[in-house]
């Protein structure tokens, strides 16, 4: 999971939200704004965990290059070792998530080109995820058809209201998937895969994407 701003600094603090993830500082947005860096997070992020020899077979790379910057995303903290899933022949590996305070990286010359390129990567990849999904929609069950959302709402607030929205959104998404996550890690409901699980109890991954802004002022 990747965060921007999700909160104000002062509404954080001191004791900051049980859903925000950790916030990483300006040598560790260096080290993740790699191209390949990247696609491997998001890689992982999709897939819940893989293996170097996985990603150097998406990524079209070599497995000494996929753990090689494997070793530099987990000396930063963006992946850990997914020790339920090791086999003792190759490590497989898991996403750790992660927020960024943007707005004051970017006032950092140095840090700058870091941050464009995450962002632009956070951007492209969510419009790549979407056209996927359209494309696909009328493949799916009609279970998972019924499942997704996309919406759009614009409502006059104050900066402090867009703060206590954003707040609420974040707390009940970080309730239901945490519990999902708690379910399935206890071993109910449909095998991983969900090949012969009944319609409805099939279990995937699910993506969700939340963006609050402000629209520009009038001239």
């Amino acid at each position: 999971m990747v965060e921007r701003n999700p909160l104000s600094d002062d509404a954080a603090a001191p004791d900051e939200p049980a859903y925000l993830a950790r916030r990483i500082d300006a040598s560790a947005m260096k080290a993740f704004a790699h191209p390949l860096r990247m696609a491997m997070y998001d890689y992982l992020n999709d897939h819940e965990s893989a293996t170097a020899t996985m990603l150097a077979k998406h990524t079209g790379e070599s497995t000494g290059q996929t753990s090689y910057h494997l070793r530099q995303l987990e000396r930063h903290g963006f992946v850990e070792e997914d020790i339920a899933r090791g086999s003792g022949r190759e490590r497989w590996w898991k996403a750790v998530g992660f927020r960024m305070d943007g707005d004051d990286l970017a006032q950092d010359s140095s840090t700058r080109p870091a941050v464009t390129a995450m962002l632009q990567n956070q951007v492209s990849q969510r419009a790549e995820a979407l056209r996927d999904w359209f494309l696909r929609t009328e493949s799916e069950t009609r279970s998972w058809q019924n499942s997704s959302l996309t919406a759009r709402t614009t409502a006059k607030m104050t900066a402090q209201e867009s703060t206590d929205l954003n707040r609420v959104l974040m707390e009940t998404i970080h309730e239901h998937t945490e519990a999902a996550k708690a379910r399935h890690s206890a071993g109910q409901g449909a095998s991983e895969g969900g090949e012969g699980a009944p319609e409805g109890d099939e279990t995937r991954q699910v993506r969700i994407y939340l963006d609050v802004f402000p629209l520009p002022t009038d001239d």
